[in-house]
């Protein structure tokens, strides 16, 4: 085990919770579920022909495209559930609160980017904080921005009914402050994303990359018709569309 020196968790607790996480990515993707996706082979036209590239580096853009949509959830939960390893008082609730450290009454709802909330959901997720404030003595509810537009740990304003609220227990924090208040290392937020790449590296050695992605979808698409590769794009898409369905 390699020593990645973070100091608030141990090596091999970070190894395997990146590794878990990995584990959680998509991986295996075929012609059948490429095509369920509903393909626009049009959108892939204008791709390579504006970006100048083939079709398969199209193909393979949208297959890449694919995988991911399932991934981003799986970035929040290594977030998430990182923060019940750094200490026992933290805990990963299945449902409600993100995070809750009930020792200390504190309340988090995470999101990854300070932009992903409209205002109608900023307002209802201040107004269950509020709630939460009504209902447990001494709590206090953080709003925890993984990407926020600062370096943060202060009281979140919001506008209800056209009305300006602020509560002191009610804050908006970005994640470095949020990892300093946990761990007390105004530095471990850093700590983490420098180590990270490396980290990811040696679980992607153990778990061995060739054992890891299966993306069939190119080879499927040569192998199952002689014509071109685009075209037969288009016959996935467009099967029964008049002119298409003869060719």
């Amino acid at each position: 085990m390699k020593k990645y020196q973070l100091g608030f968790i141990s090596d091999k607790a970070i190894f395997e919770h990146v590794k878990s996480t990995v584990l959680k990515y998509r991986f295996v993707i075929d012609l059948e579920t490429f095509n369920s996706n509903i393909v626009d082979p049009i959108k892939l036209t204008f791709d390579a022909k504006v970006y100048n590239k083939t079709i398969e580096q199209v193909i393979q853009d949208e297959v890449t495209r694919q995988l991911d949509k399932s991934n981003n959830n799986h970035i929040g939960y290594f977030h998430q559930n990182l923060f019940g390893l750094l200490n026992a008082d933290w805990t990963v609730p299945s449902k409600g609160f993100d995070v809750v450290n009930e020792k200390q009454k504190i309340f988090v709802e995470m999101k990854n980017k300070h932009n992903t909330m409209n205002s109608s959901s900023s307002q209802k997720t201040y107004t269950r904080m509020q709630a939460k404030l009504l209902n447990t003595p001494k709590a206090q509810c953080f709003l925890v921005e993984v990407i926020a537009k600062k370096s943060q740990n202060q009281p979140w304003i919001v506008s209800l009914d056209g009305e300006r609220v602020v509560n002191d227990k009610i804050r908006r924090v970005s994640i470095d402050k949020f990892y300093e208040f946990i761990t007390g290392d105004g530095l471990a937020f850093h700590k983490l994303c420098t180590q990270l790449p490396v980290i990811i590296d040696d679980v992607i050695e153990h778990l061995g990359r060739d054992n890891l992605i299966k993306n069939t979808v190119l080879s499927e698409l040569c192998a199952v018709s002689s014509q071109d590769i685009l075209k037969r794009i288009y016959k996935l898409s467009f099967k029964d569309y008049q002119g298409f369905r003869d060719e």
